[in-house]
């Protein structure tokens, strides 16, 4: 009650030339959409974040307000819905009002060699991408840990579960399950690096 809400869609955040894309499910009712700013304010956003800064793309731990000073280095963050969905379950129809934005974006970041993807709605946006415009043929189950080819010029992907109180509370997603992720994430774009330059 003490806070203005945003309320509105929430625009991606972070480094427009990253390496790496997250994307995320859609705002948090008392998260993304309270503060503007995805994945900000929220215990989803502090299990992020503060993993991100371990693995070294955020500049600080926390993710608490727009103005907080984060900065993302090599990594921006985005979500299939940009509105925060009834009940936190985005219906299709939802989704696709959002998909042409979420397409843009995609595209628009350059330089993205992996994306990292938090729970199966999120999954199944990037497959759905990667089938209407870069040819991905084939069958792919969303597993945590799991990295994924799914079309020769489409960026490596890799699932995890999202890091929602549902899944952090219950030990379904724990520090050191995401911590692994975030290491082959970065294991694969030093991979990238080194094959640009042999």
């Amino acid at each position: 009650m003490d806070f203005d809400y945003w309320g509105k869609p929430v625009p991606g955040f972070g480094d427009p030339s990253a390496r790496l894309v997250v994307i995320g499910l859609a705002p948090a009712a008392h998260g993304g959409n309270r503060t503007g700013r995805v994945f900000t304010g929220d215990s989803s956003a502090r299990f992020l974040v503060k993993h991100l800064y371990d693995a070294g793309f955020a500049s600080k731990p926390t993710s608490e307000t727009r103005d907080d000073g984060l900065i993302y280095t090599d990594c921006y963050i985005s979500a299939v819905v940009r509105c925060v969905p009834p009940d936190n379950k985005p219906t299709r129809a939802e989704i696709e009002n959002c998909e042409t934005f979420f397409v843009q974006e995609i595209m628009l970041l350059k330089n993205c060699k992996v994306i990292l993807v938090l729970g199966k709605v999120a999954f199944d946006s990037v497959l759905q991408l990667a089938r209407r415009y870069y040819g991905s043929k084939g069958s792919f189950q969303f597993r945590h840990g799991r990295k994924f080819k799914f079309a020769t010029n489409f960026p490596t992907v890799f699932a995890s579960y999202h890091p929602s109180p549902r899944n952090t509370n219950t030990g379904k997603l724990t520090s050191k399950m995401f911590a692994r992720v975030l290491s082959n994430i970065r294991s694969e774009l030093i991979k990238s690096v080194t094959y640009i330059n042999n």
